[in-house]
């Protein structure tokens, strides 16, 4: 279901994988980056923005294998202006069906004084330069004045129509800090394209952060203006208060047709599914009142409300829930549902498993199966995310005892398994069971590791419901975040704190540092 009824197009360009993973301790590895990538293009965006290559030899391999596996959307990498970053970034989207190179440059006094620390006519220059260097490699080429929004437009002026010349072929506006307000970044937007020479040539894109909780707002004006790409991140993670959220932009332009007379190419009905994906492998909760996605925004507690909504929906609902496809299919899975009736639900989820990794999830299928009567879609899911990590994680659980009781002293034996099949035990105490075992793990690692934020959700109703926990660990100056599932949530929590775990183990490991 796509939302072709106005009569322009806007392009959406999804940072999800590269500003939305700047999120701190929104952490992807490799193999998750590939299945978010892949969702995006199910979810019909235009550009993926699939990450910053130079940054490391990680993120390089994960744009790049984005590049080579995903296809629809362009493909698109960041760059400083510099010939390392661009020579960085062609390499890893070199084989894309569509490549985009991303270069960007600061624009502000405060950037180019305190931060370049240099004259702004130079970088001017030096931005000329690193176009026309990547026109060497592709045509699609997109520039970027960081923090434009707090720069002075005669400057922003001579500097645009510079890069248009060069060859950039969208020109995209960042308010870098969230500082805009719609009415004035609407009106920038509108004095660019009457100032800058050439720039009725190329694709007017912009980039709103949520500082003053605005990102959406001001994107939605500048598409009045002349705007018609707009960058948004899944949820409206991202850096500091996050991004512009891109399901809240595509429902807006598709609810309000008599205000915004524009079309997307989105999959609506992915909406919801890419929301929970997102959520759950980067670790960060959808609040329970966000606009579209949120776990309440279908929700009616007022009698006032619920007699409305029996009596007609558009009474207090402008946004059916199936347009972006919240209600998933109830068929519940038992003990008895067979191997086809699971790869059915997995086939709907949209997941692309191999024989071996369906093999994989059907016996931990027929685990929850035993323990609880009625397996949801939701279980599946979870599943699915909490067990295929595709890596061969450092350590594994193998036993896990706890005690607790208003009389004695918390406790817990804890014996993983290590990547060389050997076993290490430890006991220890704590505040409760789960500290007692979070003080077991750290004792086996010999890794003084804290516990900055726990959460626990059920991922369905019910007493036998599979409990979800997600932590949120530091270590030094890293932020990991990890998750669980089970349904005894000691071994849930134990699961989470074991998955952030070998996270950091893996990046130690691979020597990467965050962008």
């Amino acid at each position: 279901m796509t939302g072709k009824i106005g009569s322009e197009k806007i392009y959406l360009f999804d940072s999800t994988l590269r500003d939305g993973e700047q999120t701190p301790g929104a952490r992807l590895n490799y193999e998750e980056k590939l299945e978010v990538a892949r969702q995006l293009a199910r979810l019909g965006v235009d550009i993926i923005e699939a990450g910053f290559p130079v940054s490391s030899p990680g993120e390089k391999k994960a744009v790049r294998d984005i590049a080579r596996e995903v296809k629809g959307p362009v493909i698109c990498g960041l760059a400083r202006a510099v010939q390392g970053d661009i020579d960085a970034a062609w390499e890893a989207v070199r084989e894309a069906e569509r490549p985009r190179i991303h270069v960007f440059l600061g624009a502000s006094d405060i950037h180019m004084e305190h931060k370049l620390k240099k004259d702004p006519h130079l970088l001017m220059e030096q931005a000329v330069e690193a176009v026309k260097y990547a026109g060497r490699f592709t045509s699609d080429i997109e520039y970027s004045p960081e923090d434009a929004t707090r720069a002075r437009e005669e400057y922003l002026y001579e500097l645009l129509e510079a890069v248009i010349k060069a060859g950039a072929t969208t020109i995209n506006i960042p308010d870098t800090v969230g500082y805009a307000v719609p009415e004035e970044f609407g009106a920038l937007i509108g004095r660019l394209r009457e100032n800058v020479p050439g720039m009725d040539k190329v694709i007017i894109s912009v980039h709103c952060h949520d500082d003053l909780g605005m990102a959406v707002a001001n994107s939605l004006e500048a598409v009045k203006n002349g705007a018609r790409q707009i960058e948004c991140n899944i949820n409206g993670i991202g850096e500091r208060a996050g991004n512009a959220a891109l399901e809240e932009i595509a429902v807006a332009l598709r609810i309000r047709q008599n205000h915004f007379s524009y079309y997307t190419d989105l999959n609506f009905s992915e909406i919801y599914r890419t929301s929970r994906l997102v959520s759950k492998l980067t670790g960060i909760a959808v609040p329970v009142n966000k606009a579209v996605v949120g776990l309440n925004a279908f929700a009616h507690s007022s009698g006032i409300h619920q007699d409305g909504i029996l009596k007609n929906k558009e009474t207090y609902e402008i946004i059916d829930a199936e347009l972006i496809g919240g209600k998933a299919a109830q068929m519940c899975l038992t003990a008895r549902s067979g191997r086809h009736a699971v790869m059915d639900q997995l086939n709907k989820l949209n997941f692309s498993l191999t024989p071996g990794q369906l093999e994989t999830i059907y016996g931990y299928f027929v685990e929850l199966a035993d323990k609880k009567k009625e397996v949801y879609p939701e279980d599946i899911e979870a599943l699915v995310l909490d067990h295929l990590s595709f890596t061969e994680p450092r350590y594994k659980l193998d036993y896990l005892q706890t005690i607790s009781g208003s009389t004695s002293i918390p406790a817990a034996i804890v014996r993983l398994k290590k990547e060389d099949g050997g076993t290490i035990e430890e006991v220890a105490i704590g505040a409760g069971p789960i500290d007692a075992a979070y003080n077991a793990i750290n004792k086996i690692t010999g890794l003084s590791i804290g516990l900055d934020n726990y959460r626990l959700n059920a991922v369905t109703q019910g007493r036998d419901a599979l409990g979800e926990v997600q932590v949120e660990m530091s270590y030094q100056d890293r932020t990991i975040t990890g998750r669980g599932t089970s349904t005894d949530i000691i071994e849930a929590s134990v699961k989470s704190y074991l998955n952030g775990l070998n996270k950091l183990l893996r990046i130690n490991g691979d020597g990467e540092t965050r962008k």
